[in-house]
């Protein structure tokens, strides 16, 4: 084989094709007087390390209580619902005043999510559904009839409710405005209050619809 130190840029190819990687490595190593080890170290790349984040400087370890307040998931099964309780007639004022600006008086009229009756186009008990739908699309959908856990409801008005300020409520607030809603579905009591003992026992009619992994 001819020097390979002086081989034109096609004959290196060749050369590694005939050869391969490790072979033309030995032999310029040869030629230039390194070692094996040397040899090689000099014609592949390292494999690069990742760096711990105190060496980069790019991050630090956060404390329990700092993440505290974005640590809010609710379970399906209601673990991680916070202390507190609602009444539907709470809910009931609170609803006309943080929230039907956006959903309607009812939970039905829109613009946003429609959070009250089932699916579909057509309503047998609301007959001015498709005139809405044809303003609102989104409301084709509807809170109440699509999700499949009741504490959903309570996870999503809290992170994102109102719209105008998310997180501005309080525990007992998100409670009543919960218990305002799965009462105008159909699902509880004017009277009802509901904790976080009594929230995930309320059953959604999108549970038999929904499949959940275990």
């Amino acid at each position: 084989m001819p020097d390979p130190i002086h081989l034109s840029p096609a004959k290196w190819l060749a050369a590694i094709l005939v050869h391969g990687v490790e072979q033309i490595a030995l032999i310029v190593a040869a030629t230039l007087g390194l070692t094996t080890a040397n040899a090689w170290s000099q014609t592949t790349s390292p494999t690069p390390q990742p760096a711990s984040a105190a060496t980069v400087g790019l991050a630090i370890a956060l404390k329990k209580e700092e993440l505290a307040p974005y640590d809010i998931t609710v379970f399906p099964n209601g673990r991680g619902l916070p202390p507190g309780q609602g009444r539907v007639t709470q809910g009931r004022v609170l609803y006309a005043n943080q929230c039907a600006a956006c959903h309607g008086p009812s939970g039905t009229e829109g613009p946003a999510a429609r959070l009250v009756g089932s699916d579909g186009f057509i309503g047998w008990d609301d007959p001015l559904r498709p005139l809405r739908i044809a303003k609102h699309p989104l409301l084709v959908q509807s809170v109440g009839a699509r999700w499949p856990y009741a504490t959903t409801v309570f996870d999503y008005i809290r992170r994102a409710m109102p719209y105008h300020a998310p997180k501005s409520l309080e525990n007992d607030d998100i409670y009543a405005l919960t218990a305002f809603l799965l009462y105008r579905n159909g699902l509880l009591d004017a009277s009802a209050v509901i904790n976080a003992s009594t929230l995930p026992k309320v059953v959604m009619p999108a549970a038999a619809k929904t499949v959940m992994e275990h």
